[in-house]
């Protein structure tokens, strides 16, 4: 059967329109665009930023490391069908001039929206302004294409987060869309930081109980926030997952004007377009960039639970699949195909397989730029975490601090943990959570394809390896988002040697100052035994 992906996508005639194209799976799927179909012309929704126009950005992301296979093998030539249009998500009408609109109205025929804020500490007004009036704001312009063949709306698998066991369907949404709108609209930001993130976190010690919560709903009628309050008590996390679960409504009512569909992925690279391959900061890459580079020490993990990771490249061969099938397939009424692209129900992964590995490979392959010995260790609540965070974050963060500053550098490590213990409030939910995403849709859609198609467009990962992957996901970091070429690894060794030298000394000099501090209280052996044993517990401990 000769490959039905390459006949729908491959035409010159067929225009692509794609949002959040700077982003992780944004350059990720221009990538796969560009390799498998030549014939086609890419429209990117950039917007300027940092002083840069759209058109420069662009210039900048074509040397990104994400396209250097390509251009290897076909030079930049490969970038000749891409057509930059400055436009936001953010913006009334997209941002986009009168031209850059009527040009896309007449041409483009496919839409991959993939642009979302994904700051967990962003209020509501900028969640809804991104994700749910941005979403409108692309089906609105989808409405108007003379030739749409379809829109393939990328979320989350933790849109439905309220729920522990998830299907591939539309649930009934937490509130109305317009009514959300409106009031995040209508409410100062003050209140709202009250209502999004203060509540929450009362509601979270109060256990939700009911009382509470007709107590709490007296006390704010007056700020005229009750309505928003009952919506954001449907459990949701934070904003962003309750803001992404509206938008997926509002592409379930374009599905009656044009083919819709929507993908829920978790995420990261695997095979594609190398092993290894991030370019971005979130999920396990960030802590294990972190700990590379010697800071990050401890992290708090149940290393017994399923957390769902996916890989980059097979969210993106979803994304293309999807989006065919949900346009071959198209009837007006249909509601919108959802597939969730994860692992846990079928691939489930546990960091209790690869934790003896992390910090094994952490000094298998070195940082050059490393601050000090990379030792990483899993502890199994978050207020362990805290404590421990205070002995081997912060106390190392001011000493090292202090050096940088007098030696005339500038010192950031006390304001990268502050940072990332501010992070965790908002991240424990996730964290601490198990959550089961049922995918039968999923994995029914790679048996429609034909042999071809499965080696090009890889949707199965039975043959995943974890442990594979997160090799490859430490070389990936370090060459990817630390920089360090594989010519710099013979240096790094040898500074990892003095550095874990160094460590035990460090080590071997707190127990001793314990001891000696133990035995000033007038009792010699006996107490300083003590003290020395419980800092060797604690050290264990935490």
């Amino acid at each position: 059967m000769p490959s039905q992906i390459t006949n729908f996508y491959d035409k010159k005639e067929n225009k692509i329109l794609i949002t959040g194209a700077t982003g992780f799976v944004g350059l990720a799927l221009i990538e796969k665009l560009l390799r498998c179909f030549p014939s086609i012309t890419l429209y990117l929704l950039i917007r300027s930023k940092y002083k840069k126009d759209a058109t420069s950005r662009w210039e900048d992301l074509k040397l990104h490391p994400v396209f250097a296979k390509l251009r290897e093998e076909k030079n930049d030539e490969i970038f000749k069908n891409v057509i930059v249009v400055s436009g936001d998500v953010g913006e009334e009408d997209l941002g986009l001039n009168k031209t850059d609109k009527i040009n896309i109205i007449d041409n483009v025929s496919i839409v991959y929206h993939c642009a979302a804020t994904l700051d967990f500490e962003a209020d509501l007004p900028v969640n809804v302004n991104i994700n749910l009036l941005g979403t409108k704001r692309i089906l609105q312009l989808c409405s108007q294409l003379k030739k749409c063949q379809g829109y393939l709306h990328v979320s989350s698998a933790y849109v439905n987060s309220d729920r522990r066991e998830v299907d591939e369907e539309l649930y009934p949404p937490p509130e109305d869309a317009d009514k959300v709108i409106e009031i995040s609209k209508s409410l100062d930001n003050t209140a709202l930081d009250i209502i999004t993130k203060k509540k929450i976190t009362f509601l979270n010690l109060a256990g939700f109980c009911d009382i509470t919560i007709r107590l709490m709903d007296r006390c704010w009628q007056s700020f005229g926030m009750n309505t928003l309050w009952k919506t954001i008590i449907k459990m949701h996390p934070n904003s962003y997952t309750f803001t992404k679960n509206l938008a997926e409504h509002e592409v379930d009512k374009a599905n009656l004007i044009f083919p819709t569909a929507i993908i829920r992925p978790s995420m990261r690279s695997w095979k594609e377009p190398v092993p290894g391959w991030t370019a971005s900061k979130n999920g396990p890459q960030g802590f294990i960039m972190g700990a590379s580079k010697g800071v990050i020490r401890r992290l708090p993990i149940n290393d017994n639970l399923i957390y769902d990771y996916i890989p980059i490249d097979v969210v993106v061969n979803y994304m293309l699949v999807t989006l065919w099938h949900a346009s071959v397939n198209w009837a007006k009424g249909n509601t919108t195909p959802i597939l969730h692209v994860t692992s846990g129900t079928y691939k489930p992964f546990r960091w209790v397989t690869v934790k003896s590995k992390v910090s094994y490979y952490l000094n298998k392959y070195p940082l050059k730029s490393a601050v000090w010995y990379p030792n990483l260790k899993f502890l199994p609540s978050l207020q362990r975490y805290r404590i421990s965070a205070i002995i081997f974050h912060m106390i190392p963060a001011i000493f090292l601090d202090l050096m940088t500053k007098a030696f005339g550098g500038k010192p950031i490590l006390v304001r990268l943990h502050t940072k990332v213990n501010k992070s965790l409030e908002q991240l424990e939910a996730f964290i601490f959570t198990e959550w089961k995403f049922n995918n039968p849709k999923a994995l029914r859609l790679q048996t429609l394809l034909s042999e071809e198609d499965k080696e090009k467009f890889y949707l199965d990962i039975s043959n995943l390896e974890w442990e594979q992957y997160f090799h490859s996901l430490t070389l990936g970091i370090r060459q990817y988002l630390n920089k360090e070429k594989p010519s710099t690894l013979k240096t790094a060794r040898i500074k990892n040697n003095v550095f874990y030298i160094l460590n035990l000394f460090v080590e071997a000099g707190v127990l001793f100052l314990l001891w000696w501090l133990g035995s000033l209280t007038g009792f010699i052996w006996t107490s300083a035994a003590f003290v020395l044993f419980l800092a060797v517990f604690v050290y264990i401990y935490l």
